[in-house]
């Protein structure tokens, strides 16, 4: 049975970090990409950052690049994204999606097949 389990959020200040973790299981990184979108209440879910199935490339969203690094590990079968320079408008519950692609990855909602529960992620004072 194929399932992503998101932990790692929290509350934290404006200007810190959080590191996010998706654990995936029935399935094989080699073969998926795998996203982290998020969502703010009333807003629409966001792309936040993908990795492709080969690991070998990632695609982020304009509003974290430069802050947000994603990555995985494939022994753990666990992907990362490390969330630095934390701003409010950050704030959101934080999925992890896999999607099969051909070639790079995109933050598209609809072309994600499995998603996790998410994750809540609060950045305030």
């Amino acid at each position: 049975q194929l399932q992503l389990v998101e932990s790692g959020g929290g509350l934290v200040q404006p200007g810190g970090s959080l590191r996010l973790s998706c654990a995936t299981s029935g399935l094989t990184l080699d073969y998926y990409a795998i996203a982290w979108f998020r969502q703010a209440p009333g807003k629409e879910r966001e792309g936040v950052s993908c990795i492709s199935d080969s690991g070998g490339s990632t695609n982020y969203g304009d509003s974290v690049k430069g802050r947000f690094t994603i990555s995985r590990d494939i022994f753990k079968k666990t992907v990362y994204l490390q969330m630095n320079s934390l701003k409010p408008e950050d704030t959101g519950v934080y999925y992890c999606a896999a999607g099969f692609f051909e070639r790079l990855c995109q933050l598209i909602v609809g072309e994600y097949d499995y998603w996790g529960q998410g994750t809540q992620v609060t950045v305030s004072s």
